[in-house]
């Protein structure tokens, strides 16, 4: 047993001549080794913190600022203008004794290394003011492709002239510029414009009247506050998003606001569930430790613009601790094991042999041990994590109440002190491109599996299936959607193109079969906490079992042809789901589509208000069909121009949804009511829809390997009679679609609504009589 072998690492015996210890070696040295990579990795952070305190300058630049000072000092040039001299004036005096110190020569060099410092940190101050300043221009987002202006050419030269070295993963974090309060007029007009197409005359004079109205009285006292926040907070948004729309939700996290995400469809790595295991989480430890190190380059827009990366700080070693008010995100500076779920079973698995990684052969050893053993489940064990599933109320009770001491405890901190959660499952999932029910049983598998393998309170819960194909579970709160896809990505490249597997499918490599086994984690789960599990679980399967998921890749073009019709292909997908959306319940729909703000300092998202009034047009003009075709082109192009524009207000700080979301939070904060919030938090977003990020890290070329494609990942719908759709065009000539909604509405169904998307897309395709040949 693994317990055993742990056990006998030290003990003692009490004789007569007193106490007798005994010491293993193998465990002295074990220690020995992860005290040396402790301090390793706080040499590293403090290291890591100068580097990227002094960024963009650096030692290098200080040692050519301080040898500048003293060489001009040798050819009688001064230039300090008397500095130098003023500060060698200064010196402290010591006491006698203190030798080559009071020597004029020494005082000298000392004054001119101060006065070197001096500017040199002046130096890295105006750099960053002047960063700063630059990185609040944002025209070249509102420029055409292809007709950049000189003013925007000027700036880009100054940013990479200023951003110039080798930046760390968070060294442009505080020259980010915060993320700006939009001015009230500003967002109640564009407020009024985007539900226009949605209202009749008499229900939009009645909106109308309740926004002036808040403009005129309650508007400026909120606005103030805002402001006085957004001067004292890194961004005025994102500590109060977190808390009220993640962690403050009592409702279960599964399918309402956990999402997932697919492995690569279209190859096969292996077919070995704990080969592929082993490769993937030594490809994640591997990040994690770059991560750690800050060695991973920033997202960069251009190639020259840098996206905030606060986000990826609580990738690993985090989980979602429920509460009976708010959850809190619980994240530790470093972990050593991952815990694994199987038919039932809770295992702690070591990532570490000392301070080394396991190597994939090593972990493939271990998670095999995992599959092979035969033990059963204990009572109440088999369906724990469905109380991660359930409401979190009850969760919060029962955690306080059975797990709050005992081995209970001591197990449940295994879990939640992981660096991540992996579920090993026993079906078999894959894609076929003709037969989408292939895709949509993959992805139902991952966003709620059977309601109790999955912990959905961690970071992300890795799942890989028996046939190797894997996927991720992703807890919402703590990041969005293109930060677990930058850890994606990495790992999906690595397994292929840096790890491997032998000709058998294992792991490359010869296994260290001395390794301790995984330790079974104990439970003793008493009948009152079953009876709460058993009740969770119920919560969880008649939720799942309410969504429809439906997902499939269209092939019938991608954004090669998109592109030839001269518009974003984002735009076009938007307006394509305008139309399908339309043509499936004949009307239109306040419609949701995320947008980041990490242009900003700790910016998340933005909302972009899909549904227009140009968008609209062009929708009754196609639905209509007695326009002709040059007609409809034009009204395409100025819903797809409108489209652009709206998300690049978003994203420039310019959103509507975030702006009033605050204002309703300090109404709340000051125990004020306005009808006009209350109806704009209310209304329902019945067409919520988000493209998925790809391509982030360049690690692979998708042109020399087509077939390398992920199709990205999904979630559930936001509202009961609604439809969630994600979408990630994947190539030159494919899209993934992945649609939600729930079986209890009468008014929706995910694949009607698919098919609808098909059409829509084609329709809109044929109006540029533009082919997949042609592109």
């Amino acid at each position: 047993m693994a317990e055993a072998h742990q056990a006998v690492a030290f003990q003692f015996t009490v004789t007569p001549d007193g106490v007798d210890f005994r010491l293993s070696r193998e465990a002295l040295k074990h220690i020995y080794l992860s005290g040396i990579n402790s301090w390793k990795k706080r040499l590293i952070r403090i290291k890591n913190g100068i580097l990227r305190g002094v960024y963009p300058g650096s030692p290098t630049s200080w040692l050519v600022v301080v040898m500048a000072t003293v060489g001009s000092s040798y050819c009688n040039v001064d230039i300090s203008m008397g500095l130098v001299c003023y500060i060698q004036r200064h010196l402290p005096e010591l006491p006698e004794g203190c030798g080559p110190y009071q020597t004029p020569q020494t005082q000298a060099l000392l004054s001119m290394a101060i006065f070197s410092t001096g500017v040199w940190v002046l130096g890295i101050f105006f750099f960053r003011q002047t960063l700063k300043l630059l990185l609040s221009y944002h025209g070249w987002m509102f420029e055409m492709h292809g007709q950049t202006s000189y003013f925007t050419k000027v700036w880009a030269i100054c940013v990479r002239l200023v951003s110039s070295g080798r930046p760390m993963l968070y060294s442009f974090q505080t020259s980010l510029p915060k993320l700006p309060v939009p001015s009230v007029s500003d967002t109640i007009r564009r407020y009024l414009e985007s539900v226009r197409p949605l209202l009749d005359d008499k229900e939009y004079h009645h909106k109308e009247a309740l926004a002036k109205d808040f403009q005129n009285k309650m508007a400026p006292r909120l606005q103030k506050y805002l402001i006085l926040k957004s001067w004292w907070a890194t961004n005025y948004v994102s500590d109060w998003w977190e808390e009220y729309i993640y962690l403050r939700g009592r409702t279960p996290i599964m399918v309402n606001s956990n999402y997932y995400v697919m492995d690569f469809v279209l190859i096969k790595n292996t077919e070995l569930q704990a080969a592929r295991l082993g490769n993937v989480v030594h490809a994640m430890i591997t990040y994690r430790r770059r991560l750690d190190r800050e060695q991973i380059k920033p997202v960069m827009a251009l190639g020259i613009v840098p996206m905030c990366s606060y986000q990826m700080e609580r990738m690993f070693n985090t989980t979602r601790i429920p509460g009976k008010e708010t959850d809190v995100l619980q994240h530790l500076a470093e972990s050593r094991h991952v815990a694994v779920y199987h038919k039932g079973r809770f295992f702690k698995v070591w990532l570490y042999e000392g301070s080394s990684l396991l190597k994939p052969r090593d972990l493939e050893l271990q998670f095999q041990r995992i599959l092979d053993d035969p033990s059963p489940p204990q009572p109440g064990e088999e369906r724990l994590a469905a109380l991660t599933a359930g409401g979190r109320v009850e969760w919060a009770q029962a955690r306080q109440t059975f797990f709050s001491s005992g081995r209970n405890k001591a197990s449940l901190d295994t879990i939640e002190r992981a660096a991540f959660f992996v579920a090993l499952d026993e079906e078999c999932h894959c894609h076929d491109p003709t037969d989408d029910a292939c895709l949509s049983l993959y992805g139902k598998a991952l966003l709620h599996g059977n309601c109790c393998n999955r912990w959905f309170d961690k970071s992300f819960t890795l799942v890989v299936f028996k046939n190797g194909k894997m996927g991720l579970n992703t807890e919402h709160a703590w990041a969005d959607a293109p930060i677990i896809g930058h850890l994606w990505e990495f790992v999906l490249a690595t397994d292929v193109f840096h790890l491997g597997y032998t000709d058998t499918g294992h792991c490359l490599g010869t296994p260290n079969a001395a390794l301790p086994h995984p330790q079974r984690l104990q439970w003793d789960i008493p009948e009152q906490c079953q009876a709460v599990i058993e009740r969770s679980y119920q919560v969880a399967k008649a939720l799942a079992d309410d969504v429809e998921l439906y997902c499939f890749q269209f092939l019938s073009f991608g954004k090669g042809l998109i592109k030839k019709c001269r518009t974003s292909p984002d735009a076009f997908v938007q307006i394509s789901l305008q139309l399908a959306h339309f043509r499936d319940r004949g009307k239109f729909c306040l419609t949701y589509e995320a947008s980041m703000t990490r242009m900003f300092r700790e910016g998340r998202t933005e909302t972009v208000r899909s549904c227009t009034n140009e968008s609209t047009a062009f929708v009754k003009a196609m639905v209509e069909g007695t326009h002709k075709k040059a007609d409809l082109q034009s009204l395409f192009r100025k819903a797809s121009e409108k489209h652009q524009n709206m998300y690049r207000l978003a994203m420039t700080g310019a959103g509507i949804d975030r702006h009033l979301f605050c204002l309703y939070v300090v109404s709340k904060y000051l125990g004020v009511s306005s009808p006009f919030l209350a109806e704009v938090l209310s209304e329902p977003w019945r067409l919520s829809t988000s493209q998925t990020t790809q391509f982030q890290i360049r690690m692979f070329d998708p042109n020399k390997y087509p077939n390398h494609l992920a199709p990205g990942g999904g979630f559930g719908p936001v509202a009961d009679d609604g439809y969630g759709v994600s979408y990630m065009i994947a190539g030159e000539d494919t899209i993934f679609f992945h649609i939600s909604s729930k079986f209890s509405s009468s008014e929706t169904n995910a694949q009607r609504f698919g098919n609808h998307i098909r059409q829509a897309l084609l329709d809109i395709a044929d109006l540029f009589q533009v082919s997949k040949a042609d592109s």
